[in-house]
């Protein structure tokens, strides 16, 4: 039996970040699975000027599906809350989540960890409006690279590099959003994306996109995006990106389900640019997707997230 069969299950979905939109669309197919598989379920559409606490105390919530992304979402913020609450919620705990979410002290402990990550450089979150001091920081890192903000997912406020020209631009886009920046050397050549559920892998997938990268808009706008699974580099590096993935994952402390991302260079050597500790649950995600290649359904994978809440 499921352990929490008879309990009430709150999705939250939406909440205060740049990915509010991703949010409601994972928030809305997992409920719609729970409740097909008959769990006492409600959807809990976080806004602004709204208190998360009342909202659960009012539903009288045993756990939480956490299908926030982003910013006092995944950042350890709500998983705090819940535990002070003594509601269980899906996905890493506070202090995993906190450090996944920021990027800065995820390649911290990647390093220290000794697990693959590609060379970075920290940048201030403000700056002269021209971004000058990013100019004078950067002028020995090597192009291309990428600019991107330490506390935000979904590729959002992400740029590549490739001349000093779009430097400023980069550099001013990544400051509107939340956080430190980072730039990053970027790795020409595969992405691959690990699924982990419970401490074991569940696979891996191959993204191309037709953009330049796997961004916002080919995550969650686009048709054109090719997903391989298996991906179509050899089992071997296979096998390494997923030693690496889990290596990271284990790093953080995280627990129940996450999507660590990679990039597998020409010569087959496989970097972490990051960990998802709460990847997304859409129509285009790749945590199902990757489910899927190994027979377990949307509503399974679902279900099986919730077993894991703590």
């Amino acid at each position: 039996m499921h352990r929490f069969a008879g309990k009430r299950v709150a999705v939250v979905m939406g909440g205060l970040s740049a990915e509010r939109e991703v949010s409601l669309d994972t928030g809305a197919n997992v409920y719609k699975a729970l409740l097909e598989n008959r769990w006492d379920v409600v959807a809990i559409d976080w806004k602004p000027e709204t208190s998360l606490a009342k909202l659960l105390e009012e539903q009288h919530v045993a756990v939480v599906w956490n299908a926030l992304h982003g910013t006092w979402g995944e950042d350890g913020a709500v998983q705090g809350l819940c535990s002070c609450l003594q509601i269980a919620c899906t996905g890493s705990g506070i202090l995993a989540s906190a450090l996944a979410m920021d990027k800065v002290m995820s390649k911290r402990i990647f390093e220290s960890s000794g697990v693959p990550t590609p060379t970075w450089r920290l940048l201030p979150h403000t700056g002269p409006a021209d971004a000058s001091d990013a100019v004078a920081a950067l002028a020995d890192f090597s192009l291309p690279f990428v600019v991107k903000p330490a506390n935000e997912g979904s590729s959002v406020g992400v740029s590549i590099v490739e001349d000093r020209s779009q430097l400023v631009a980069a550099v001013q886009l990544a400051r509107a959003n939340h956080g430190h920046v980072i730039a990053e050397e970027y790795i020409a050549g595969t992405e691959v994306f690990v699924g982990i559920l419970d401490g074991k892998v569940l696979g891996s997938v191959e993204v191309r996109p037709t953009t330049k990268f796997y961004d916002y808009d080919a995550k969650y706008k686009r048709t054109d995006t090719k997903y391989l699974i298996p991906p179509e580099v050899s089992r071997d590096i296979v096998v390494r990106a997923e030693h690496h993935a889990l290596a990271a994952y284990n790093a953080l402390g995280c627990s129940g389900h996450a999507r660590p991302d990679l990039r597998i260079s020409p010569a087959g050597e496989a970097f972490v640019l990051e960990v998802n500790t709460l990847p997304g649950m859409t129509a285009t995600s790749l945590l199902p997707k990757i489910a899927k290649s190994i027979g377990m359904s949307y509503a399974t994978l679902c279900e099986a997230i919730l077993e894991s809440a703590s």
